[in-house]
């Protein structure tokens, strides 16, 4: 019976071992129609760009299977289809991508990263064929346009990739300063009008990378369509994709997400505590948004956390808890958000900790010595205005640093020599606190440092640039603002090696004389040696120095008197300061081009002939304050297509103004010309399209009506006429401009009344809502003040609105500020007219008031009750009037008045006897016979003890802001200055 058994079990056998001794069925090669769609997108790239030969070596036209070549993987089955295709990292290039690729149907995997596709759009139809696809990846391809729809029918997809790749530099510490880059040489335009639309049938998806891609229009939807449509979600990395909204509570649903990368949005709301219960999550990334409110501490506490980045949240607050032993965190950055408190201790139990990103203005008391023994620590930053103490000694036991940033911090006294031992760091950052003493010379000994900034401390010694030499992989050097002399060095000119610095300020830093060693250095970029003693001749070859041109180059606030060139300079330089020394002369242009040209407070004469050719790049044109003479050439308008700001003010010009100035506006938006001696009319056919914010005039000998076609300026806000010679009649029609801030038409012509007498108020004819200062002093108006003008300007009244109202230029995404107006600072004046009648009780409404000035009129009546509602009035000035009756009794209570002027009127009886009043001098009553009692001599006939009233300020009054014209007639001096602030805040710096 066993036999029987064994023989039926061979018998069983024997088909198996017939098949193995069958010989194996070859791979089918790879099918025509595939070899022939791969060779089509070969033929698609540019043979003389990327790792073309490289990439395409093995992809021979016949002879061999495409199955082979390298980057070409075909299925498993054997049927010679296509499944894989990887090309990434070849930095290709092709005009688009070629419809071929959509031949692959059976493509699994496909990878053409990092290569270049020139902008174009990626097919609109192609993508739905590719019905195998599980990975995609397109990142930095250089793909623009609309997503196709394609792309969201690949049910299979588990990982897709669009996203293009960006970075933050900071070059210098600065916030104007910090640049963003890209690692593709043009931006990404890809754009998904709906997350809904792209996933809904997207339900594998486990990665989903959008970096880049536009999202601006899902609104606060983003976060709903994932939660719903693609439940498997591991990886979300959205940065730089315009979102919005918050966090929504959907995202909960996402139990399998380990990834969380939102950087650079526009992002707001609580960060939600839902996100601690995710067991799964290691990167929470969420820098550069618009958080706010209190983290929840419990985040940073989850224990597979290895990425916590925070930074630049302002609106987020919180405080570092005590962390576990059993936390995995890497990397956690807090810096710039609203995080206050101290540092605990037990950070030290982050044994895996490679970076700590501490930069906060609220940390306080003692850095904890716990924080030494994070031996794996490379790079610590940490900020803090309450922090106290020296920089620690166990700092030198951090020997894996690479990065040491303490900035805007409290610690003080001289820093260790034992710093010199961190020999790995590439980046020291030590600047705006309190550091003392001399830079110790072991710094010296960290060669490998790339970045080194000092600046804004107390330093001081004498520092021999020359020494730095001995730093060959330095390119960012700061020692401004301490109390240090630089010098070249004896043996500057003897030195055999440079390092390649690119970045150099030395601003204050007692330089008397030109820093030969910029001789060695052809890399310079970015150059500061503003407020210092430079005196003499800028050197010829300063002007050849960079082989690359200037990105910056400010030499403001020295002594130079000469620019020791011929006027077209031979470089190009971006920012181009060379504002507040002695220089005479033709004003020197930068022929290769400039976007800032600040020349003003010097001693130039002239403008270079055919100046305009060469400023077909410039965006801001400063030469306030020098003794130009001549006409403003015509060939300016040339130049006006990029110009945004012209400052010409404080000259001595003459003749007329180029029409275009006004005519041509379509990019100018503030033109300075006051103080010259500029004649005629101003142009009067302004086109609509006027990008003009400010206009100011004044100070010349301007004639003529002001051109009613200026309402074509709907974003005005400063126009300044005053002291010129303009007939007209009250502009009523300027209402029509929205955003009219500052009218200041004193000391020139005008005539009639301020209303027509047929004025019924029921027409908004005159109504400036936004009017925050108005000054029609020195004319000759005349009338009475019309009570229903003063009830328009709403924007005087109580009003929610208070800061800075400011005026902004964009240039290549820098958001430079122009002018600023305080918004709280609301004056009112028409002294030197010949108004009559009583004063308007309404006045009292304009509780925004800071300066009130009526004087020399010839108005009658008594002073309004109303006025002691005026609680914000600083000066108040209704001398040389025929006012009567009583100062009242509610003006003592103004408690920021620090200025009065009640002089040469009819009133009578006692003055208010507060001890605010009595600070009043008694120049301040005099020339009313009628009125007695301190401070003046006279003695009231009817004595009664005097009724000392208090006076409790409740703040402190505002500072007095500068403006863009000269003083408005108060005893106190009102003024307008431009102020020009520029960086280069998130855009690529050119050189």
């Amino acid at each position: 019976m066993r036999a029987a058994y064994r023989l039926m079990a061979m018998l069983a056998m024997l088909p198996i071992l017939l098949l193995d001794t069958q010989p194996m069925a070859a791979p089918v090669p790879c099918l025509p129609g595939q070899a022939s769609a791969l060779l089509q997108l070969k033929r698609s790239f540019d043979t003389t760009v990327g790792d073309y030969s490289a990439a395409f070596r093995s992809w021979a036209a016949a002879g061999t299977d495409c199955c082979s070549w390298e980057g070409v993987r075909c299925g498993g089955g054997g049927d010679g289809r296509v499944t894989s295709l990887d090309l990434r990292g070849r930095e290709l290039q092709a005009a688009s991508l070629d419809a071929a690729l959509f031949g692959l149907t059976s493509l699994e995997y496909l990878d053409i990263s990092r290569n270049n596709f020139s902008m174009s759009m990626l097919p609109s139809t192609g993508f739905e064929k590719l019905t195998e696809l599980t990975r995609l990846d397109l990142s930095d391809t250089n793909f623009a346009g609309r997503v196709p729809a394609g792309i969201g029918r690949l049910t299979s997809l588990s990982y897709l990739d669009l996203s293009t790749a960006f970075g933050e530099d900071e070059m210098d510490e600065d916030e104007e300063n910090s640049v963003m880059y890209y690692s593709s040489d043009e931006i990404s335009q890809l754009w998904v009008p709906s997350l809904e639309t792209l996933l809904t049938n997207l339900t594998r998806l486990e990665v989903l990378r959008l970096g880049m891609v536009n999202l601006s229009s899902n609104g606060e939807r983003w976060c709903d369509a994932m939660a719903r449509f693609s439940p498997n979600l591991q990886v979300i990395s959205m940065p730089y994709c315009s979102l919005s909204g918050p966090i929504c509570r959907s995202l909960s649903s996402l139990r399998s997400l380990s990834v969380i990368e939102l950087h650079f949005n526009q992002l707001s709301g609580p960060v939600p505590e839902f996100l601690a219960a995710l067991s799964n999550l290691t990167v929470l990334q969420l820098s550069n948004n618009m958080f706010e409110g209190v983290f929840p501490p419990i985040i940073l506490q989850h224990e597979k956390l290895t990425t916590i980045n925070l930074t630049k949240n302002l609106g987020i607050s919180g405080n570092l808890p005590n962390f576990s032993a059993d936390s995995n965190l890497q990397s956690l950055s807090v810096s710039k958000t609203n995080f206050s408190g101290t540092i605990p201790s037990s950070i030290s139990n982050l044994k895996s900790l490679k970076e700590l990103d501490l930069g906060v203005s609220g940390l306080s008391g003692v850095l904890p010595s716990s924080i030494g023994k994070l031996k794996s620590l490379s790079l610590l930053e940490v900020s803090g205005l309450e922090l106290v103490g020296s920089m620690p000694s166990w700092i030198s036991n951090l020997t894996s640093l690479t990065v040491l940033k303490f900035f805007s911090c409290g610690l003080s006294g001289p820093l260790p020599a034992s710093i010199g031992n961190l020999t790995k760091l590439t980046k020291l950052a030590l600047y705006n606190c309190h550091f003392s003493g001399e830079i110790p010379p072991q710094i010296l000994n960290l060669t490998h440092l790339q970045s080194l900034l000092l600046h804004s401390n107390n330093f001081v010694g004498t520092v021999e640039l020359a020494s730095y030499s001995k730093m060959q992989n330095l390119s960012v050097l700061n020692l401004s603002n301490n109390k240090l002399v630089v010098m070249d060095g004896e043996n500057s000119s003897s030195v055999v090696s440079y390092p390649s610095i690119s970045f150099l300020r030395l601003a204050s830093c007692s330089i008397s004389s030109f820093p030969n060693i910029l001789r060695h250095l052809h890399e310079i970029a970015f150059l500061d040696l503003s407020y210092n003693q430079i005196q003499g001749a800028i050197p010829q070859w300063a002007w050849k120095t960079s082989t690359q041109g200037f990105a910056l180059f400010n030499l403001s606030h020295n002594k130079f008197t000469s620019i020791g060139s011929h006027p077209l300079l031979p470089v190009y330089i971006e920012f181009f300061d060379l504002s507040f020394n002695n220089i005479e002369g033709v004003i020197p242009i930068p022929k290769e081009g400039s976007v800032t040209l600040d020349y003003s407070n010097n001693r130039f004469s002239s403008l270079p002939l055919n100046f305009s050719t060469y400023l077909t790049k410039t965006v801001f044109f400063k030469a306030s304050n020098n003794s130009i003479s001549g006409n403003i050439p015509p060939s300016i308008c040339d130049g006006i297509k990029s110009l945004q700001l012209i400052d010409l003010s404080n000259n001595n010009l003459t003749g007329l103004i180029p029409s275009c100035l006004m005519e041509d506006a379509d990019a100018l938006q503030v033109l300075s010309l006051k103080d010259n001696h500029l004649t005629g009319e101003l142009p009067g056919n302004i086109k609509e399209g006027c990008a003009l914010s400010a206009l100011v005039f004044s100070g010349n000998s301007i004639q003529g009506q002001l051109p009613r076609s200026l309402v074509a300026c709907r974003n005005l806000e400063i126009l300044d006429i005053g002291n010129n010679k303009i007939s007209d009649s009250f502009p009523c029609w300027m209402s029509k401009l929205p955003q009219l801030q500052v009218l200041v038409l004193k000391a020139n012509r005008f005539i009639g009344q301020i209303l027509d007498p047929s004025y019924s108020g029921d027409t908004n004819n005159c109504q400036f809502t936004k009017l925050r200062i108005a000054d029609i002093a020195s004319n000759n108006f005349s009338g009475m003040l019309p009570e229903e003008w003063f009830k328009m300007l709403k924007s005087m009244m109580n009003s929610s609105d208070n800061g800075t109202s400011v005026m902004e230029i964009t240039y290549k995404g820098n958001d430079m500020t122009i002018s600023k107006i305080l918004t709280s600072l609301v004056l009112i004046d028409v002294s030197n007219n010949e108004f009559h009648g009583s004063i308007p009780s309404n006045i009292g409404e304009l509780t925004l008031l800071h300066g009130l000035n009526m004087s020399h009129n010839m108005l009658t009546g008594p002073i309004p009750t109303q006025f002691g509602n005026l609680n914000n009035l600083e000066s108040l000035d209704l001398s040389s009037n025929k006012l009567s009756g009583e100062i009242p009794q509610e003006l003592p209570s103004l408690n920021f008045l620090a200025t009065l002027n009640l002089s040469y009127n009819m009133l009578a009886g006692r003055i208010p006897q507060s001890s605010h009043f009595l600070t009043f001098s008694n120049a301040s009553f005099e020339g009313n016979i009628g009125l007695c009692g301190p401070p003046l001599s006279k003695q009231c006939s009817y004595p009664t003890e005097p009724n000392i009233m208090t006076h409790a300020s409740e703040k402190e009054p505002i500072d007095v802001l500068l403006f863009l014209f000269a003083g408005l007639g108060f005893g106190v001096c009102f003024g307008i200055t431009i102020l020009v602030i520029w960086g280069s805040n998130n855009s690529k710096q050119q050189a």
